[in-house]
């Protein structure tokens, strides 16, 4: 065995522990020889179909079933076979498990790079958008070691979790703090249910208005009003204006309000207005990538209306 992927399926087929260890991340994709690709498909279809792993002989009886291959590819999928089930000495485990991350991820980023050079080619039915996502998935391949919380033995971290310090986002409405405990906790998705007409946008606005002030790189989304009405109720909370006056303010008003705003304020807010009904998590995550790679902007709250 000469490289990696033949290590690989030996140990996967060796090694039930290993085997159950990276099946659920290995993909054929990350395989490019067509030999290596057919036995590995052939080893996790049998695996997962019967809980166990095919022996040597089962991979030839399956092999000799097969109609759709030519000679020349029998012929390499056999050495591949007798390779990976020959008496080769075992490595170690958490090397090879280091190792097998790796190689996932290099071939998830190598596939990547070349999904995206088909997409600027015009050789994908997919769009430029999708690029940013297809490269960042890519990158984010890892191996999970978590396998659960243990209610007994991690009695102790849970604890430990109980008392952690969560980093908050607070109101600046007394009654809201007191029931959410000082603010919403970052990083969780908060939602504000209320009826027709009772003054969500109207919160929104105000809260993002406060977390502007507060310093804080805020992002609010749209689906509902233009770009202009949300950023008027925004400028009526920090300019401390009635919207009904904000048309008949002077412009140097205007001006000097808002660079005072400005002047008490490191973060940025960018208003974004998507069509009602045609918007949907993607076009959000295109938009962040966008906002990163072209304003240097990565928002510390979200809200979306």
């Amino acid at each position: 065995m000469n490289n990696i992927e033949q290590v690989i399926l030996h140990n996967i087929i060796k090694d039930e522990n290993f085997a159950r260890k990276v099946s659920p991340f290995l993909l054929k994709e990350y395989f490019h020889n067509f030999s290596e690709k057919f036995v590995f498909e052939t080893i996790r279809d049998y695996f997962f179909k019967y809980n166990s792993l095919p022996t040597k002989e089962a991979l030839f009886i399956i092999l000799d079933k097969e109609k759709n291959l030519t000679e020349v590819q029998v012929k390499d999928i056999s050495d591949v076979v007798e390779s990976i089930t020959s008496d080769a000495d075992m490595v170690d485990l958490d090397w090879l498990t280091k190792e097998t991350e790796e190689f996932c991820r290099k071939k998830a980023i190598y596939n990547a790079i070349m999904e995206s050079i088909n997409i600027i080619d015009g050789k994908s039915s997919r769009g430029d958008g999708e690029i940013p996502d297809i490269l960042s998935k890519a990158l984010a391949v890892s191996f999970d070691p978590n396998i659960g919380h243990d209610y007994i033995e991690d009695a102790d971290k849970r604890y430990d979790f109980y008392h952690k310090e969560e980093k908050k986002i607070p109101f600046d409405l007394e009654f809201f703090n007191s029931i959410t405990r000082d603010g919403v906790t970052a990083k969780t998705l908060n939602v504000v249910m209320a009826g027709t007409g009772v003054g969500k946008s109207l919160f929104l606005c105000h809260h993002a208005a406060h977390c502007l002030k507060s310093s804080m790189n805020v992002l609010y989304i749209t689906c509902e009003m233009a770009e202009e009405r949300i950023a008027e109720r925004i400028d009526a909370n920090l300019l401390d204006t009635n919207i009904d006056d904000l048309k008949s303010l002077p412009k140097i008003v205007y001006e000097k309000k808002l660079e005072a705003v400005a002047a008490g304020v490191t973060g940025k807010l960018i208003i974004k207005e998507y069509p009602t009904a045609t918007a949907n998590a993607n076009h959000f995550r295109f938009l962040l990538d966008e906002l990163k790679l072209k304003k240097k902007f990565v928002p510390d709250v979200i809200f979306i209306d």
